[in-house]
């Protein structure tokens, strides 16, 4: 038997066997080629098992988090609001995400716009400042997904510089959010009450006077002796509530606007 060993490449190793067949010689018609091949296979996909997987033990709840979050601010874009999540995490930050989900009505339009939630957010991040940056509150406004030109007309509205009284913006923004002067001043006390969602709404009367005076003034056409008759009626029933405005107080009188 006649025996050849031919290395054809250092992927596969070749051996050709050449035997007898039929008892003739030699490479003639009967001869038979046995060919064996031995590849060498590519090492396994590594394959981890699940006590190999270590899975950092904050990390479930901090996505459980996020996504209540992300479910109760319902953001218009979710990348870029994401994105100002983690941030503001990681810096030990207010996080920009509303109390509560809000149903919008069926007369509201459902794309991204300023809302209640999104000024108690706005409130709950920059009111601490008191006097804010107008680069931050645009940034903020931007981390919220809401329209840039929204922003804009708002503080068009009044004569601001660089920077801006927060309590200003806010009352500016709930004069947005409501159609009328006492309906802004609903909206008002709704965010910066410490009572509970649907209770009395209380404030100081200082906050409520300087909020519905500095309203008045920027509407311009409400007298200045009607919003002092008004405010000094407001007063009276405060002196009998430890100096705390309630919503009952305005929202069934009367008042210059309406």
């Amino acid at each position: 038997m006649e025996k050849k060993k031919i290395k054809l490449s250092s992927e596969t190793d070749k051996k050709t066997t050449f035997a007898k067949h039929n008892g003739q010689r030699g490479r003639g018609a009967g001869q038979v080629l046995v060919t064996e091949h031995k590849q060498r296979m590519p090492p396994p996909e590594t394959i981890f098992c699940a006590q190999q997987i270590k899975i950092p033990p904050e990390l479930p709840d901090i996505l459980k988090q996020f996504t209540k979050a992300a479910i109760r601010t319902q953001p218009y874009d979710v990348l870029q609001w994401a994105a100002a999540y983690f941030s503001a995490l990681s810096k030990g930050e207010p996080l920009p995400v509303k109390e509560r989900l809000e149903i919008p009505l069926a007369t509201e339009k459902t794309d991204a716009a300023l809302t209640l939630g999104f000024l108690k957010v706005l409130h709950k991040q920059l009111s601490p400042k008191g006097v804010v940056n107008v680069a931050e509150l645009k940034e903020r406004w931007k981390h919220l997904c809401l329209p840039e030109e929204q922003l804009e007309a708002i503080l068009q509205l009044d004569d601001f510089g660089e920077e801006v009284e927060w309590m200003k913006v806010l009352a500016l923004g709930c004069s947005v959010l409501g159609g009328s002067l006492l309906s802004s001043m609903k909206h008002a006390c709704e965010i910066l009450t410490k009572d509970p969602d649907g209770g009395a709404a209380r404030v100081p009367f200082e906050t409520f006077s300087f909020l519905y005076s500095y309203l008045a003034s920027i509407d311009g056409e409400i007298p200045e002796e009607e919003t002092e008759a008004f405010l000094c009626g407001i007063k009276e029933q405060a002196d009998q509530q430890s100096g705390m405005v309630l919503l009952r107080n305005f929202l069934t009188q009367p008042s210059a606007v309406f």
